[in-house]
């Protein structure tokens, strides 16, 4: 199986301005993002691993690290929108899979990468794939930051939401077992899909959660989930994560 890694970036950022050119090491985030995706290889050879990215300095800092990149529109209302786009710059085909893997995820496994794209290969009755892992603690269960998502007897998504899913009716208060589901924020798409999804009007219930994912339930279309054994590596929202970031690439 072939398939295509996307890497959406954008420069503007509220909580951290230029983020994908932050320096993890000597070397641009994003850059860092689509060198360990370049680690991965399946029996047809190395992935394609492309930034779609909306601005000429991510453009330039991606070609001076040998990273192929294509310049998108600066005014996509989503990160699919520009994905779409760059599926139609390079010429991709309905039928190809490509994975967007967030240009904040330095320390993504090439593995669970991997792992998404062949689920969407093994599905055909799936346009997106998708991942999640257990969650342990109560705290994250509560924490609306934290995206759950409650799968079917197929491993496909009933649902994902902020708040804590499933509730667990008679233990009020505690962690549901099986453990409840965290939701890893990486996808694969059919390029077919992906060029119809932005097209789709948004759901309410997109709209009340802010979860873009919900418009594809929300209109019949399933996505398949891979659950994974254990939480990807932290990605990079605020100066905080950064520093936390680099600290690991230090060490």
């Amino acid at each position: 199986m072939t398939f295509t890694v996307l890497i959406p970036a954008r420069l503007a950022s509220t909580r951290l301005p230029n983020k994908p050119l932050a320096d993890i090491g000597g070397v641009p985030m994003v850059v860092r993002v689509a060198q360990r995706v370049l680690t991965l290889t399946t029996p047809d050879g190395k992935v394609r691993v492309v930034v779609a990215a909306d601005s000429p300095a991510i453009v330039a800092a991606c070609e001076a690290h040998d990273i192929e990149t294509v310049l998108t529109r600066t005014d996509h209302p989503s990160g699919s929108d520009r994905l779409a786009e760059a599926c139609q710059l390079l010429g991709l085909a309905d039928d190809q899979i490509v994975i967007n893997v967030q240009g904040d995820e330095p320390l993504i496994d090439p593995a669970l990468v991997a792992c998404v794209a062949r689920l969407l290969g093994d599905r055909p009755q799936a346009s997106m794939s998708t991942a999640a892992h257990a969650i342990d603690n109560l705290s994250d269960f509560n924490n609306p930051n934290v995206v759950k998502v409650v799968l079917d007897a197929l491993d496909m998504a009933l649902y994902f939401s902020r708040a804590p899913i499933p509730h667990w009716r008679d233990q009020p208060g505690t962690l549901p077992s099986p453990a409840p589901l965290r939701h890893i924020g990486i996808y694969g798409y059919r390029v077919g899909f992906l060029r119809q999804f932005p097209k789709l009007a948004q759901a309410p219930l997109e709209i009340t959660e802010a979860l873009e994912q919900l418009r594809a339930l929300w209109h019949g279309y399933r996505i398949a989930v891979h659950v994974a054994t254990h939480a990807p590596g932290p990605g990079v929202d605020t100066p905080e994560d950064l520093e936390r970031v680099r600290r690991l690439f230090v060490s």
